[in-house]
């Protein structure tokens, strides 16, 4: 493998370990929007220097977008961070849909569904006035995670698993939990970040 490559899943993984670490359950400021926008911004320009589909690296681009945006601690940078990841949700969803795909196994379909539906039980009565907006952001992850069960790949569908898994734990963080415990937070992290290089990892041929 070339070089840049190499630096760039480096900086990649040393971004996310040093957030995890040292910033995951800490307090909004610039050193740690920096680090937490770096983890994917670096998968981003991977994503560009191997020749990731283009989808693929715009919505890892959407993703750091989203990551700076939800790392400052006021309501308009959480309306815009979602928005950048609901994009980011729907360029996924684009890219990993196949038509011609099957689902593996029916399970994992339906129990996307029923996860999306059920928000508007446990959730949306949370939101306040920004239950549009989560309605419409749960309805684009649900899109993404079906359209990559179509696909199929083991790493696009456990990637897809892990951002709807960090997804969920992170609505938990914020509307209920108030905030969730620093194990958790780390876990909504992990689960995130390693989503994300999973799917663009099978996004590339084998």
């Amino acid at each position: 493998m070339p070089l840049l490559p190499i630096l760039l899943c480096a900086a990649s993984v040393a971004f996310a370990a040093i957030y995890a670490i040292g910033f995951a359950p800490g307090a909004p400021s610039p050193a740690r929007s920096l680090v937490k926008t770096g983890a994917v911004a670096a998968l981003a320009l991977l994503g560009a220097t191997v020749r990731a589909p283009l989808p693929v690296t715009a919505a890892l681009v959407c993703g750091a977008v989203g990551d700076g945006c939800l790392s400052r601690p006021d309501t308009a940078a959480f309306l815009a961070g979602m928005a950048a990841f609901g994009l980011g949700h729907l360029l996924y969803a684009l890219w990993a849909f196949d038509p011609a795909g099957v689902i593996p196994c029916l399970w994992p379909g339906v129990a996307v569904a029923i996860l999306a539906a059920s928000t508007e039980l446990w959730l949306t009565p949370r939101t306040g006035a920004l239950r549009w907006p989560v309605r419409a952001y749960v309805a684009l992850i649900a899109l993404m995670a079906l359209a990559a069960l179509t696909r199929g790949t083991p790493f696009v569908v456990a990637g897809a698993a892990l951002f709807l898994l960090s997804d969920l734990l992170l609505a938990l963080d914020i509307f209920i939990l108030k905030p969730a415990p620093p194990t958790v937070q780390r876990l909504i992290w992990t689960a995130y970040w390693l989503g994300q290089a999973m799917i663009i990892k099978g996004s590339l041929a084998p």
